[in-house]
This record gives structure tokens, sequence and C-alpha cells, in this order.
């Protein structure tokens, strides 16, 4: 693909940076610091990477202040390097912009509704009542159900399943394989066998939100399922009936999350965590990867709920210890009664 090649001075002006040196350098696309070359830029965002900067070939770097003086490079002084550099992708890297148009093999059912200014892609299945928006491209084999709802401007890329009545906010991107509100698990248990129970509610996607490959969430059993604006959930992760995902929470791949819980705004989940059911995790809260969660968690800070790997003989001793621990606070209290009966203690 043919790239324009941008000023130095007209990158700075889009991020919100300072341009120190040659404000005329022109730049086609973004590297790393070891590989850029001389018409690309790259950005140091932590000291351990200074070696590869005195040796970098590219022709702009992007600098917090602290390394203001550590390249003689022309570079972009900024607060953040990093949100920065992410600001400079997205404008050397702009996302397609496809002529609106209906593939002919695309179904779309009597009564649904798709702007002008729309993409249906091949192999599209839209119900009826749906409501495709102003901008929204529909990627090839999704398909929308009766009564959905996709917002104007939001991206579904391929195979992309919007079950019945379930909405997508303006501007999400869906990626390849998500599944946004098939049913929840929820059965009752009845004499030894399991009755389903109706999931009647909907998943409800807010505005700006990602949502990455293979993901899952459940529609709602009775009320509904919600991710709130500006949340970016990583592949494969499955968000269970009646949940509530809070503004701008970003959640790494692998994680499960239970029924009935609530995650407050500006959260951090790492990678491969385990959320339990009818649980809340207060606003900023930041959950260390591979982490277990089985009780509420109501006040913001970083928190860990695993035991690390450790050589196999090793980490069975601290199981066996941890395992211990209850029987060594029952005998301490067995302890501490005998001292107060004989006087010796409090």
């Amino acid at each position: 693909m043919e790239r324009r090649p941008v000023r130095l001075a007209d990158l700075a002006a889009q991020c919100g940076g300072e341009v120190v040196g040659d404000p005329g350098v022109m730049i086609e696309q973004v590297g790393t610091l070891r590989s850029a070359g001389p018409r690309e830029i790259a950005f140091i965002a932590h000291p351990r990477y200074r070696g590869d900067l005195a040796a970098t070939r590219a022709g702009a770097i992007i600098v917090g202040e602290a390394d203001r003086a550590a390249t003689r490079l022309p570079r972009i002084v900024c607060r953040d390097p990093y949100a920065a550099f992410a600001r400079v992708s997205a404008l050397l890297n702009p996302e397609p912009t496809p002529a609106p148009s209906v593939d002919p093999s695309a179904v779309i059912a009597n009564g649904a509704e798709v702007a002008p200014t729309a993409v249906i892609d091949a192999l599209v299945v839209i119900g009826a009542g749906a409501r495709i928006a102003a901008g929204a491209w529909i990627g090839p084999g999704c398909v929308i159900g009766e009564g959905a709802a996709v917002g104007p401007g939001a991206r579904l890329h391929a195979r992309v399943t919007v079950y019945p009545f379930c909405q997508v906010g303006a501007r999400t991107i869906v990626h390849s394989g998500a599944v946004i509100g098939a049913d929840g698990f929820g059965y009752a248990a009845d004499g030894g066998r399991w009755l389903k129970i109706p999931q009647i509610g909907r998943a409800v996607i807010g505005d700006d939100v990602e949502i990455g490959a293979n993901t899952t969430i459940d529609r709602g059993a009775v009320e509904d399922t919600v991710v709130e604006d500006g949340v970016k959930l990583d592949n494969q992760i499955q968000i269970g009936h009646n949940c509530r995902i809070g503004a701008h929470t970003a959640i790494a791949g692998c994680v499960g999350i239970a029924g009935s819980t609530t995650i407050g705004r500006h959260c951090m989940i790492g990678g491969a965590s385990m959320i339990g059911g009818h649980l809340s995790i207060a606003d900023g809260v930041i959950l260390a990867g591979g982490s277990t969660v089985t009780k509420s968690i109501d006040r913001p800070g970083t928190y860990v709920g695993v035991i690390p790997a450790a050589e196999a003989r090793e980490w069975r001793q601290m199981v066996a210890r941890l395992r211990g621990l209850g029987r060594l606070g029952e005998r301490l209290r067995e302890l501490e009664r005998r001292l107060r009966e004989r006087g010796g203690g409090a």
C-alpha cells in the first residue's frame, strides 16, 4: 500500500508534543527502535530501552521529557510517549473506508433497516426489524439477529454473530468470531435433571468498545448484560449473563467472568483471570494476570490472587503449608483458650 509521508511537525501537532530538531523530517510509518529506518518514527517509554536508542536508525523518535536530551535525532517530546505513539500510528495507518454497498449475496429480511451509507459484505444475514446505522460496516458472513441494532460507524469483522434484540454501539469494533447475546448458562436443578431457564434479557454494548476475536458475551437471564462505553476486551474472553462491565475498563485475553458480576470503571483485568459470579469489583481495580477472585473487591488498588509457578516439589510444599493454616489457627485459638482458663493471658 502506498503511504503518504507526513511532516514531523504535523505529527507533533496531532499528538500534542513539542518538536526538537528538524520539523520537516518526512515520516511514512512507525517502527521499533531496533527495526525503524530513516522514514519511520519510533518511541521510547522506559529507561531499559536507552541502549537501543543510541543505535537506532529511525528518522525520528517520540520521547518523554526525561529523554529530551538522550538523542540528537529529530524528536517529539511529550508527556506520554506511548499514548503519542498510538495517535501517530493511527494517523499513519488509517482504517480503510470502503464505498457504501450491499453485496448481492447478503440476505436482508423484510422490515430490516440498512442505512444508505452502510457496507454489507458477502453472505451477511440480517433479521427482520434489525437496524444497521449510518457508516456501519458488516463483514463477510456476519449474522445480525431479529430486532438487533448496530450503531453508527461500528465495524463488525467476518463471522460476528449478534443475537436477536442485542445492541452494538457507535464506533464499536467487533473482531472475527465474536458472539454477542448467546444464552447465558442458566439452569435449575429438578429431580436430578436440569431445567433450562429462558434467557430473556439482552446484551447491550456501548460506544467506542472493542471486542476481541472469539470473545463471547452472554445475554441476560432477565435484565441486560451491559458493556459500557470505551471498554476494551481482548480475544477469547467469556462474560456471563447479567454482568456489567464499567466504562473504560480493559480486560486481557482468556478471562472468565461468571454471571451477575459487576466490574467497575477504569479497571484493568490481567489475562487468564477467573472471576466468580454475583460479585462486585470497585472502580480502579488492577487485577494481576491469572488471579482468581472469589469475593467482592470494594476498594481500588492492585490485587494478586494466584500462587506463582515454582519447581513442582516446592510448589506442593507451599500448597501443603497453606492448607495447614486453618488447622494451625484452630490450635492457636485452643492454646489461647487454655491460657485464659489458667489466668495466664487475655
